[in-house]
């Protein structure tokens, strides 16, 4: 068989045409893994082809498939409302007429609210949902604005805009499971009553650079919510208490500003994974992480990022009852010239805990811009556990990422060897330095910089002869870059 040059599709040496003869589920299984603007072209390949595009029960229509390729940073306005034109045309090709095949059971929609598109996509997905062609929405209302560029009015403009979309097209709220927004303020209408009242169906919230007005407490009280992943990338709440979501399982939460605590549980008994993340700045007050996690009964999951800043947790120890079922713990962007042994404090209070995860953070381009906002690294001083019997016999692997044959992470893994008898794996990972960080001359040297990870084999071997001198353990110590 030989590549036709023009298409790429299969010929033999007589010109038939291989693809073309394979069954249609065959053939929507390949359309379906291509973006919406390539199988539409597959149209013209042959009469074979021109009507299964309209067969396919899971549709992906974005937006950013319609920009140029090269996309300038940022978006120009004409190549976003062209985008838009585009995508209205293929919206109404899609979810105008009714479907001989059946309806479209997934229908992932990334779009603009620019320029009045809205009166034109907004019937038609109305008119679809209501007819049924439409069973399952996937909806994310784009916005090209970076998160530092947006001012308060522009925010307060993009929920207003929200809101009249959501107000215009109710049936929208009928069957969507999943809502992703941007850069809005919830100022101007009741943020519950839309998401976990109109929106019965909706499994997944993502909401990147959203606030209430006046940074308010956002509290969520929805015994008959769906909802079972929340995602918060840089939403600067006053706080947020999720007071009754039954069906959450997931919530991460990315960048905070609240000074303390920056939200609490009531009933979520379905909760499996936090992960919260935020580099504390001066206004952080830190806070104990076993008042966060009262009300939760069933983490199994945990990821907490400190971005290389000061610790935003406060020193406790037999208070977090919640880490009873814990089975992963992953602490990252611990500053690298911290003493890790505070870490053991957490480990103690998991005793089901299966995999350990530590990365070291090391960013000198940073270090000195980022002093006058998130002030000085001040060494965690926790009161450590007198090591008495191993007490982790579940655990099977501890991974430290930037891993550096330094005092204070050699006396780390030591530690955790002795209290994990059926530790199976060590695994020591290097960290590639940003391009920043390459870039620049570090002057003067950090004690940190005097050591790298062990590339070669003598290397190897001395930090493996260092980490098991006078400890017991079974567990293969992997080098991996």
């Amino acid at each position: 068989m030989e590549l036709d040059n023009n298409n790429g599709i299969g010929f033999d040496v007589e010109g038939e045409d291989r693809i073309s003869v394979l069954t249609d589920d065959i053939l929507l299984s390949i359309l379906g893994r291509v973006d919406i603007t390539t199988a539409i072209r597959t149209c013209v390949l042959s009469v074979r082809w021109k009507h299964l595009p309209w067969l396919l029960h899971e549709l992906t229509i974005d937006v950013k498939a319609f920009l140029p390729v090269l996309q300038p940073n940022p978006i120009e306005a004409e190549h976003m409302d062209e985008a838009m034109s585009s995508l209205t045309k293929v919206s109404r090709s899609f979810l105008a007429n009714p479907r001989s095949e059946g309806p479209i059971t997934k229908l992932q929609l990334k779009l603009y609210l620019i320029n009045n598109y809205a009166c034109d996509v907004g019937p038609l997905l109305c008119e679809a949902i209501d007819i049924g062609i439409v069973k399952d929405l996937n909806l994310a209302i784009l916005d090209e604005k970076e998160i530092e560029d947006c001012t308060e009015d522009q925010m307060l403009q993009q929920g207003s805009v929200v809101n009249g979309f959501f107000s215009a097209y109710p049936s929208v709220f009928h069957c969507l499971t999943r809502l992703s927004l941007y850069n809005l303020c919830f100022d101007e209408w009741d943020i519950n009553h839309h998401l976990f009242e109109c929106c019965k169906q909706l499994q997944h919230l993502y909401l990147s650079n959203c606030d209430m007005a006046s940074r308010l407490v956002w509290k969520i009280d929805a015994p008959d919510s769906k909802l079972s992943v929340l995602q918060l990338n840089v939403c600067l709440l006053g706080r947020l208490d999720v007071l009754c979501l039954p069906k959450l399982e997931r919530l991460d939460w990315d960048t905070w500003l609240c000074p303390r605590a920056p939200l609490s549980f009531g009933v979520v008994p379905s909760l499996k994974e936090l992960c919260l993340i935020c580099a504390a700045s001066n206004r952080h007050r830190g806070f104990v992480l076993s008042d966060v996690l009262n009300g939760t009964t069933s983490i199994h999951t945990m990821k907490l990022d400190f971005q290389g800043e000061k610790l935003w947790l406060q020193p406790e120890g037999k208070q977090l009852t919640a880490f009873n079922k814990l089975r992963k713990l992953s602490l990252h962007g611990i500053f690298v010239e911290f003493n890790l042994l505070w870490t053991l404090v957490l480990l103690e209070a998991a005793p089901f805990l299966e995999m350990f995860d530590i990365e070291v953070w090391e960013h000198p381009c940073e270090i000195n811009d980022s002093m006058g906002i998130f002030g000085e690294r001040l060494n965690p001083s926790w009161k450590l556990p007198k090591f008495g019997s191993p007490n982790n016999p579940f655990m099977k692997e501890l991974q430290v990422i930037g891993f550096k044959p330094l005092v204070q992470q050699i006396e780390f893994i030591r530690s955790v060897m002795q209290r994990a008898p059926m530790l199976d794996t060590i695994l020591l990972k290097y960290d590639d330095p940003c391009e920043d960080c390459e870039k620049m001359g570090i002057l003067p040297p950090r004690p940190s910089m005097k050591c790298v990870f062990p590339k070669d084999k003598d290397e190897q071997d001395m930090v493996v002869n260092l980490l098991k001198d006078g400890v017991s353990s079974h567990a293969r110590i992997i080098f991996s870059k």
